[in-house]
C-alpha cells in the first residue's frame, strides 16, 4: 500500500513571472532553487518541504499546457502554504505592507486538522491559502 507522507510539489503555469516571483518570494518569503534555460521556462522555488514550479507559458514547458490562465479560467481551485506559527495580526500586517488583498481568518480542516487560515490570491489569481502550523 502507499503512503503518502506530504506535497512534493505544484506546478503553476504563467504568463507573468516576474510579477509571480516578487508575490512568491517578496511576499511569501520563498527562494529560488533552480531555474532551467529561457527556452525550457522552468523555475523553481522552495517552500518549505516542498517546491513551488512556475512555468512560462509560452516557453516550451508551458505550450504543452495550452492557453495561459486567467482570472476566469484558473489552472486550480486552490493550495494551502502552512506558515511557521505567526500571529494572525503580524499575517495581515505583512500582506498589508505588500499591498495584498485578504479575506477573514476562519477555522477550516485541512491536513493537520481543524486550524485557521486565511485566503489570498497571486498575480495569476490563483487562491493561496495560507494557514499556520499547529
Amino acid at each position: 500500500m502507499l503512503e503518502l507522507v506530504g506535497l512534493d510539489h505544484i506546478v503553476l503555469r504563467t504568463a507573468r513571472l516576474a510579477p509571480m516571483l516578487d508575490f512568491y518570494c517578496g511576499v511569501l518569503g520563498c527562494v529560488i532553487e533552480r531555474e532551467t534555460s529561457l527556452d525550457l521556462g522552468l523555475t523553481q522555488l522552495r517552500a518549505g518541504a516542498a517546491l513551488i514550479d512556475l512555468v512560462a507559458v509560452d516557453s516550451k514547458l508551458g505550450r504543452v499546457g495550452g492557453e495561459p490562465p486567467t482570472a476566469s479560467g484558473n489552472n486550480l481551485d486552490h493550495f494551502c502554504l502552512q506558515l511557521k506559527p505567526l500571529s494572525e495580526k503580524a499575517i495581515l500586517g505583512h500582506l498589508n505592507e505588500h499591498g495584498i488583498k485578504f479575506g477573514e481568518f476562519a477555522s477550516r480542516y485541512g491536513a493537520q486538522g481543524q486550524g485557521n487560515s486565511i485566503y489570498i490570491q497571486d498575480p495569476d489569481g490563483n487562491t493561496v491559502e495560507l494557514r499556520v502550523a499547529l
